[in-house]
């Protein structure tokens, strides 16, 4: 297991780095759930990095096919060409999607920010196509994240990423986030009624904007920012109906939970739901390279291929051919290696199962608050009083010492701060690779019961 070699940060580094008050050692090699650093200590990814990795790093297959595609043709601008990857790579992600998408299209770009923002600009272009021109809201989620550009900011809802730039976006109607640790509803009968009144909101925004909203947008299962809170049974089912109704488009973002992540193909599958718009990014390439796919129903395309004829919006590494490759590649080692399966965690015997039962674990830890999650998006929620559910004062950065302990003992968690307010609320977020062993779920489950410890001992 990983061992506890010193690591420090190369002198003199010219770049912007995420953060001044903290070192990051260069990383320099990778291999299925592991990770090495450039003094040779061995790391155990366990959070896929940032929920990214899916398939486990060094797969050769996926470099080969990346060389394979840069050989033929490495850039084609989309103005000017299409290519047999774009093509072939877009009819099976449509198939992957399910039937809801039959007809449909998809729009590759690279990254989740760029998707969202796509995704956003459809979802306006939509309604102007079908004559709807006074439609130009989102309604989206507090405490959700979607991204780093303005436009995903402006509908984010974590504080602690959005507050500086407020100035500089535009103010978008919100709603609760159904999430049932702090839930402000009765959730005595499993959650139904809560998630009902959740629901309930998204109609309530929708009345009170008078016919101006275009879309929601949600995470079906929340990212980073909430920590793999899933929805009450029925919430997803009634904030689609809901949008049906209203003639809203539904977009559900699976950045993080899509592509297998969840133990299905995508997260909505879960519930059965079928939004207008999938957005999907991080495991769709599994980290090999930059990738987002906007997949949307033929509904959305046949308004514009019927309207103006054309989507005003492009950026220049849209359908980059070796990223396709990339994705396509991954797409195959997923499909031949059942991945999707092994991430179910509720079937017996999966990976997934395992997490799930060791995670359990630590949920009698000291400031251990809640366990949550499914498949392999994983959340451990931290706080100061488990009786009261009390959490910690944002400067003690309970979930950011948790972390490093983790790290020294050579165990990768993605920290984060702000779900209970946006300021307070710690958690790590637990997305391996579906690859990931049974022996190293077990090491790394105590690692981190141990890491949970020590910051339990100078809180």
């Amino acid at each position: 297991m990983p061992g506890q070699a010193a690591t420090q940060e190369v002198p003199g580094s010219a770049l912007l780095r995420r953060s001044f008050r903290k070192s990051f050692p260069p990383a320099v090699r990778g291999v299925g759930a592991y990770l090495w650093d450039s003094q040779g200590k061995q790391y155990l990814d366990f959070s896929g990095s940032a929920a990214v990795n899916f398939i486990g790093h060094g797969v050769s297959e996926i470099s080969a096919a990346m060389t394979d595609q840069a050989r033929s043709i490495e850039f084609v601008h989309g103005s000017q060409f299409t290519t047999p990857i774009a093509e072939q790579y877009a009819n099976e992600l449509l198939a992957f999607a399910g039937d809801n998408f039959r007809g449909g299209a998809v729009y590759f770009c690279s990254g989740g920010s760029e998707a969202v923002e796509t995704a956003l600009k459809l979802a306006r272009q939509y309604q102007v196509e079908i004559g709807e021109n006074g439609r130009s809201q989102i309604i989206s989620r507090n405490q959700s994240y979607h991204g780093a550009t303005l436009g995903a900011v402006a509908v984010s809802r974590n504080k602690r990423r959005r507050e500086i730039y407020r100035p500089m976006l535009r103010e978008f109607s919100t709603v609760d986030a159904p999430y049932c640790y702090r839930c402000v509803h009765d959730c005595t009968d499993g959650c139904f009624d809560c998630g009902q009144e959740y629901a309930a909101e998204v109609e309530a925004a929708i009345a009170d904007n008078d016919g101006k909203v275009a879309a929601v947008l949600l995470e079906p299962v929340s990212g980073a920012t909430l920590g793999a809170v899933i929805p009450p049974k029925g919430y997803l089912e009634k904030v689609s109906e809901i949008c049906d109704r209203h003639e809203v488009l539904m977009i559900a973002d699976e950045v993080m939970s899509g592509i297998g992540r969840t133990g299905q193909n995508f997260a909505v599958d879960h519930w059965g739901v079928a939004p207008d718009i999938l957005i999907t990014a991080k495991g769709l390439s599994s980290g090999y390279a930059p990738l987002g796919a906007v997949i949307m129903s033929k509904k959305v395309v046949d308004a514009i291929s019927s309207g103006s004829g054309s989507f005003i919006h492009g950026f220049t590494y849209g359908s980059h051919p070796i990223s396709l490759a990339a994705g396509r590649a991954v797409f195959n080692y997923i499909s031949e290696h059942k991945l999707v399966q092994a991430a179910d965690s509720d079937r017996k015997g999966s990976i997934a199962h395992t997490i799930k039962q060791n995670l359990a674990q630590l949920g009698d830890l000291n400031h251990v608050g809640e366990v949550r999650g499914i498949g392999l998006l994983w959340a451990v929620e931290f706080v100061s009083d488990r009786a009261s559910r009390a959490s910690f004062p944002a400067e003690v950065n309970f979930s950011g010492q948790v972390a490093q302990a983790a790290t020294e003992r050579g165990l990768l968690v993605y920290p984060v701060q702000g779900c209970a307010d946006g300021d307070c609320g710690d958690h790590v977020l637990i997305a391996p690779p579906a690859v990931i062993s049974s022996d190293q779920v077990s090491w790394a489950c105590q690692q981190l019961a141990d890491a949970i410890e020590e910051a339990s001992a100078h809180a």
